[in-house]
């Protein structure tokens, strides 16, 4: 993806306020709960989903997509690309239209079944990085 390209879907991502952070952790070392931190205190309304997790800083985490209690407008990857691979499908299912693959979760079959099915999907950028462009929430 050429990068003008790419700033402008990460330009159009990061104007949406409602997210939902696939493959959140309670470990504050971990990854998935860093970028769920990070994206709350920037101001986002932001869902955690892990079906092994239920609560991460006195927020309910939920099992699936499905089960949020509103629809997100950015589905956001932390998880291998066996499960990205499962999730981008939910999110298709779903009618979503927009994942961030961060690194390490992206895979080519999961980008190119976004691409396929109408899903915008920003991959090979981190959330965390990009932050420091976003706009105040």
């Amino acid at each position: 993806m050429p990068t003008e390209d790419l700033a402008t879907l990460i330009a159009d991502f990061t104007h949406r306020r409602v997210w939902a952070v696939v493959g959140v952790s309670a470990n504050p070392h971990k990854f998935g709960y860093r970028v769920f931190r990070d994206l709350r205190q920037a101001g986002y309304r932001v869902y955690g989903v892990n079906p092994r997790v239920q609560e991460v800083d006195g927020e309910t985490i939920y099992p699936s997509l499905e089960s949020l209690p509103e629809r997100p407008e950015v589905v956001d990857l932390v998880v291998p690309p066996a499960v990205t691979e499962q999730i981008v499908q939910e999110c298709a299912h779903l009618g979503l239209e927009r994942v961030w693959m961060q690194p390490g979760a992206e895979s080519e079959a999961a980008i190119e079944y976004c691409r396929r099915h109408g899903i915008q999907v920003v991959h090979d950028a981190c959330a965390m990085v990009e932050k420091l462009h976003w706009p105040e929430a």
